[in-house]
């Protein structure tokens, strides 16, 4: 994230996220193929998920793993993996904006999510020509199913306080331990696993399902997400080749956290495909729903919802699809060899958490006000919005919990002003200028941390609509990144801020 100083009329709001590279939203002008595999995408989300919505909540044998093998064969499982390796070699922005629209129900977005995302980056990324030419195939077309494993039960948050232990014997790894929280559990193939080498050495693994001492738990009994598998994956003197040792001992947290700094970029489209299913079903009951002798689509506070809603869904969008451009960018500059990689995959870790967070709160302020359109109606299993609502809870807790993204996105920045590798500049908006005050404040304590995220957040969340469409900014947004800023720079400064007329 190399921040410059730009003219004072282009408007950026603070400079230290970085002038936008020329293709920054690319998504808008996807032709030819790109914007056949969009169509492609989301016409497999409507006819073959959601016609089978029942069917995926009870994980009905055999589906899901058909499902990716479908999606598998229209090239939809390895989007931005290398053409060496059965992908399509095209671009992370692409790739999120296919997600989005594979991702109209949760439990089938989190499954193809995973396999074709986190569970492949970190081998694409890191792994031999070996490992790749022999596991990335299968991922990518579809056959296998991918998971990742880095969670504990203590160890969840704090990742690299993880037990799981892995001793060299005999020529082979013998892997012990218990992995929490998996996705695809049930149905994976091949899990990424991080690992402690003689109890030290933090490092990642490529374990397959059928090596011995490998066993997958019961089914986690959720509260949404009910058609995708979460389960333990048990480690017990599992055998793994030596071989399948990923990357160097010891430097496995450059594998698992940049495999999650990719992952929460992609989070964020996760989350905003089923938020824009979530618009359209509420929108679709609104204009049939009649109440007074009119359609509630009438009312003037049905349709300010609408017009909030598609607000925070321009806004996170628009955020999404700039830092994809940004990441493709410095893959195009940086990658192709694994030191190149890592800088590539680290440069836009704190954008992509800021996606994160704003992505995945949007989610679930917009879905809870789509099933209030609903009202009683949607608060029953008989209409689609009442899974969209218990699906979206979790959106906040994994790929890090919004709560250590905010501790990480302040903490990193302000490592990265330190390093001259970003500026603070001058503010030309109430949001920017309360963000450069308030990240002159040097404190270290979780609320001081979390408060200076949040005013991180909303200035790339400001500057990524404005840069857009400034009278989409100006309609509706503005009031609320303005009281939400003023808010955060009080309770840094514990000064009373004025908020400016709108």
């Amino acid at each position: 994230m190399v921040a410059v100083t730009t003219p004072s009329s282009r408007p950026l709001g603070c400079t230290f996220l970085g002038a936008p590279p020329s293709s920054i939203f690319t998504v808008s002008d996807f032709v030819g193929d790109e914007n056949l595999m969009i169509e492609a995408a989301e016409d497999f989300s409507r006819k073959e998920i959601l016609t089978r919505l029942e069917e995926i909540d009870r994980q009905e044998p055999g589906l899901m793993p058909r499902l990716i093998r479908e999606a598998g064969a229209l090239g939809l499982c390895g989007v931005d993996a290398p053409e060496a390796y059965g992908g399509l070699g095209l671009s992370k922005n692409l790739a999120a904006r296919i997600l989005e629209m594979m991702s109209l129900n949760g439990s089938f977005s989190v499954t193809y999510g995973i396999t074709s995302g986190i569970s492949q980056v970190g081998l694409t990324l890191f792994g031999t020509e070996a490992q790749k030419q022999r596991f990335l195939p299968s991922l990518t077309s579809g056959e296998s199913i991918g998971a990742y494993a880095l969670s504990e039960p203590n160890s969840g948050s704090d990742a690299l306080s993880a037990t799981t232990r892995a001793d060299l014997r005999d020529g082979k790894w013998i892997l012990n331990g218990t992995k929490m929280w998996i996705s695809n559990a049930q149905w994976a193939d091949l899990f990424l696993v991080m690992a402690k080498i003689d109890g030290q050495q933090f490092s990642a693994f490529l374990v397959q399902k059928d090596a011995l001492g490998v066993s997958i738990s019961r089914e986690e009994h959720k509260m949404g997400l009910k058609g995708s598998s979460t389960a333990r994956l048990i480690l017990e003197n599992a055998e793994i080749p030596a071989e399948n040792l990923l990357h160097e001992p010891g430097k496995g947290h450059q594998v698992a956290f940049n495999a999650l700094n990719i992952g929460r970029f992609k989070l964020a489209s996760m989350s905003v495909g089923p938020t824009r299913h979530a618009i359209e079903i509420a929108a679709a009951y609104a204009a049939d729903r009649k109440q007074f002798g009119q359609s509630i689509a009438s009312f003037g506070l049905i349709q300010q919802k609408f017009r909030k809603m598609r607000a925070w869904y321009h806004a996170a969008e628009s955020m999404i699809y700039r830092t994809g451009a940004l990441i493709d960018e410095a893959f195009e500059q940086d990658g192709g060899t694994v030191d190149g990689n890592r800088k590539a995959a680290e440069e836009y870790a704190v954008e992509c958490s800021i996606c994160k967070v704003f992505a995945t709160e949007a989610q679930s302020w917009i879905t809870d006000e789509a099933l209030q359109v609903f009202g009683g109606y949607g608060f029953t299993e008989e209409f689609p919005i009442a899974r969209h609502y218990r699906d979206a809870r979790v959106s906040r807790i994994y790929e890090g919990t919004n709560e250590i993204n905010r501790l990480f996105i302040s903490d990193r920045f302000r490592r990265r002003v330190q390093a001259g590798l970003a500026t603070l500049g001058t503010g030309d908006s109430f949001v920017a200028e309360c963000a450069v005050e308030g990240l002159k404040i040097d404190r270290t304590d979780q609320e001081t941390l979390g408060a200076q995220s949040d005013l991180l957040i909303l200035a790339y969340a400001e500057q990524s609509v404005r840069l857009r469409d400034v009278r989409e900014h100006d309609a509706t947004l503005i009031p609320f990144f303005n009281a939400r800023a003023a808010e955060a720079l009080q309770s840094l400064t514990g000064a009373p801020v004025a908020l400016p007329g709108v």
